[in-house]
């Protein structure tokens, strides 16, 4: 410390390297950009969690050129993680250092340490993110719908584009192009927004459809991030009338508040299954063999969560709806395996683990890490953002006005419920909402380019075209305008137009990986090979494992009749992207769980648990007490099986009976007193 303190150069020379400042996120994806691959899971490579891609991607590092909102002011990991703190430290600069507590997300730990100021640091940085106005997230109660059948306009899915996709456990953005999976075409019908404007007088006894926004705002990378298969993330949506009575509920947590989140909640994670279809629920990845789903927010973005509201007839008054995006740090069922789990007998491999485990408070060792000892600690769930409405609720019989409210104030949250449309892949109903953001302020460019992107998605690119020149009227320099321009171009063969428009977007976000593709490939088309194998190179410095840049960059070889090279490309290719056929070990998780097969829909809606006036089925209900029957019952099942794992159309079955028994009444937790309660 003492020659540290009087010559200090050394010091830093040995440890501030040149790359620690210049590029400081690329530095931090040593950690935070991950891949497993055979000698860890005996399997293949497969992307891990990353959150280093989908930043660079963004509008946030500034080097993303097809962003939906932009800051005034890029910025990198350090900029939100390591925020300026006042100090007095002796390498402070003008009274500044950069904190070193990172606050990100992880108020486990500072829980479990009983670290009060870690917790706080961590909470507040999950609510209000780095240094700035407004919050890390928001969410929004923003439109409602009847529940009406519409003769004649059916509902069409059609597939997405045949754009290779990299094989991966983590969401894909704007990182690569293709992202989208299967888009749906549906009229829109009668609409009632912003909630709070519009105001729709409803009957008792009607359905209706609520849609709730979350909006990632000052978030630098997809929400949540990290270890995205151990979290509990999710809406809640409750109602309750002017008497106080809950007429729904999404979202519930059992044991008020301590216990398991209700299954069918809408979650933000990741699924991974393994090979028996398994849920990779003990940060088993090295297991992970297939996904489920994948569902978070890319930053700069929206998400929309769908659902189906019934108005009691006897309800009292109006409906008062409240919105809370939840956040606890580790999934319930992880908190109880790190702490208590013991496995009874199952077999277990690289591949899969067969294994039911048992809770008990028992079983804690006593040298477990932390402050709390003896006891299966109850994890902090913190809310992140929440929104409140009201649904009036008018005299019976009389007429509810379906009518959106279009003001100019409001731009941002139709641009926002739009978003979210447009990423689930409901192209009409992004249409629909990108047309009230034109009408609400004709000045925004990205109004007008957004409308045309769902355009272009659809494959009505003739549609797109008007959209595309009023964005450009507005704002000719506008990047991303460019580049979707260069898809409509693209698909009209006017390859010169196209590269010309690329090369706009191009100048202004040099390293956006899919302008880049796109232009190596319109060169590839018109048989430019050295041209596009250049592009491509750019490419590779920013990302060597591209999927679509080693596909690209085998097409260009094989062109040239360079073989060897165009063999390496492909194994480059094969080693990187998805394997589709590990799609068929989720029809055991889909045949499961209901919940779990419609939270794997892209467009989905949630229904209300069983509130407590409501007995649920009395078999439903003794299915879930059968499952919750504690250790003995768990073991005992088990030796009369032979220590083997039940057939797999019987434990379906029985999967799926406990499943539907948990939607309508949780199972019991598993008891911190000794008791017991076992799972998988």
């Amino acid at each position: 410390y003492y020659l540290i303190q009087t010559a200090p150069e050394p010091h830093r020379r040995a440890f501030l390297k040149p790359f620690l400042r210049l590029d400081s996120a690329e530095f931090c994806a040593s950690c935070h950009k991950v891949h497993l691959d055979v000698p860890v899971n005996q399997y293949r490579w497969v992307r891990g969690f990353n959150e280093y891609d989908n930043w660079q991607a963004s509008g946030i590092s500034g080097e993303g050129a097809r962003s939906f909102y932009y800051p005034e002011k890029s910025s990198t990991c350090v900029d939100c993680h390591m925020p300026l703190v006042r100090s007095r430290d002796a390498g402070n600069h003008a009274g500044f250092v950069h904190s070193h507590r990172f606050p990100a997300a992880n108020t486990a730990v500072a829980y479990v340490n009983h670290d009060e100021k870690q917790l706080q640091a961590e909470e507040d940085f999950l609510k209000e993110g780095p240094p700035g106005p407004g919050g890390a997230l928001s969410v929004d109660i923003f439109a409602a719908s009847p529940e009406e059948a519409q003769p004649g306009q059916p509902q069409m899915r059609r597939r997405a584009g045949e754009v290779p996709i990299a094989a991966s456990t983590f969401a894909v953005g704007e990182e690569a192009e293709g992202a989208a999976g299967p888009v749906l075409l549906r009229e829109v019908g009668r609409v009632a927004a912003p909630l709070d404007r519009a105001a729709p007088a409803l009957q008792p006894g009607d359905t209706v459809k609520v849609d709730v926004v979350v909006r990632t705002r000052k978030v630098g990378h997809f929400f949540p991030g990290g270890t995205v298969d151990a979290f509990d993330v999710w809406v809640e949506l409750k109602g309750e009338d002017e008497t106080g009575r809950v007429v729904f509920w999404s979202g519930q947590v059992k044991d008020s508040g301590r216990g398991p989140v209700e299954p069918g909640a809408h979650f933000y994670r990741s699924y991974q299954l393994d090979e028996h279809g398994h849920m990779i629920n003990k940060r088993n990845a090295w297991q992970t063999r297939s996904v489920l789903y994948v569902r978070l927010i890319p930053p700069g973005a929206a998400d929309v969560a769908h659902y189906r509201v019934r108005i009691p007839r006897d309800a009292k008054g109006a409906i008062r709806l409240t919105a809370k995006l939840n956040y606890r740090k580790f999934s319930y069922y992880y908190t109880q395996f790190a702490y208590a789990g013991r496995p009874g007998t199952g077999e277990v491999t690289p591949a899969f683990d067969d294994r039911p485990f048992l809770f008990r408070a028992s079983d804690v060792p006593a040298n477990v890490s932390g402050e709390i000892k003896g006891r299966i600690p109850e994890l902090p769930i913190v809310t992140l953002a929440s929104a409140e409405t009201v649904l009036r609720v008018g005299a019976r019989g009389a007429a509810t006005e379906w009518q959106p409210a279009v003001r100019r104030e409001d731009r941002v949250r139709w641009n926002d419920w739009g978003i979210g449309l447009l990423l689930q892949g409901d192209l009409k109903g992004a249409e629909y909402a990108f047309q009230k953001v034109t009408e609400a302020d004709p000045g925004y460019a990205d109004g007008w380019l957004n409308a045309a992107r769902a355009y272009i998605q659809e494959g009505e690119t003739d549609a797109a075209k008007p959209y595309l020149a009023k964005a450009l009227a507005i704002n000719p320099r506008l990047a991303r305008a460019h580049y979707f321009q260069a898809l409509v171009e693209k698909a009209d063969g006017d390859y010169d137009a196209a590269l010309r428009s690329l090369q706009f977007a191009e100048q202004q976000y040099p390293r956006d990986r899919v302008v880049l593709n796109q232009i190596a490939r319109i060169l590839f088309l018109e048989r430019r090979y050295r041209e596009a194998l250049a592009v491509l190179d750019r490419v590779c410095r920013v990302d060597p494992e591209d999927v679509a840049m080693h596909y690209t960059r085998m097409l260009c070889h094989r062109g040239l009749g360079e073989l060897e090279a165009a063999g390496r490309e492909e194994k480059l290719f094969r080693r990187f992207k998805a394997d589709e056929a590990s799609e068929a070990i989720t029809e055991r998780a889909r045949m499961a769980s209901p919940e779990d097969n419609n939270e794997r829909q892209p467009i989905h809606e949630h229904d209300s648990v069983r509130l407590a006036k409501e007995a649920p089925n009395k078999a439903l209900r003794s299915a879930a007490a059968q499952e919750a029957g504690g250790p003995d019952a768990v073991l005992a099942a088990n030796a009369a099986a032979g220590g083997a794992l039940r057939p797999a159309a019987a434990q379906g079955a029985s999967e799926a009976r406990t499943a539907r028994a948990r939607r309508e009444q949780f199972d019991p937790p598993p008891a911190t007193d000794g008791a017991g309660g076992g799972d998988r």
